[in-house]
Parts: structure tokens; sequence; C-alpha cells
């Protein structure tokens, strides 16, 4: 769904509008991920970032 140089919206707009059946509002409301997820092109993130995982990156990545 993804081409050089860009998205082939045209192949998303008919994925978005005939194979999901959203309504234009709908489809031009969605960024591009959220359609790419919808469609099942992408798989969203497994895991969801833990406080474990936030204290390792604070201290990877202190502020100072």
């Amino acid at each position: 769904m993804k081409r050089a140089g860009g998205f082939n919206w045209a192949e998303l707009m008919l994925v978005g509008l005939h194979q999901l059946r959203l309504r234009p509002d709908e489809f031009w409301n969605l960024t591009p991920a959220e359609l790419l997820v919808m469609a099942g092109a992408v798989k969203p993130a497994s895991q969801l970032l833990t406080r474990q995982g936030l204290n390792k990156l604070c201290a990877l990545f202190p502020d100072t």
C-alpha cells in the first residue's frame, strides 16, 4: 500500500471505503498508520511501555 515516493492513495481508498466500509469522513480522519493497521498491513506494537521500561530509558537518556 506504500509505493516509492508516498502512499498509493487509490489502493488505500479502495481498502478503506470498499473493504472496511468506512464513510468518507471516517476515512479522511484516520492517519495513514491507523488505516494500515485497520487493513491488517501493519501490526500494532505488541508491548506497551511499562514503568520498568520507562525507568530503563530514563537511565539511558537522563535529562540534564
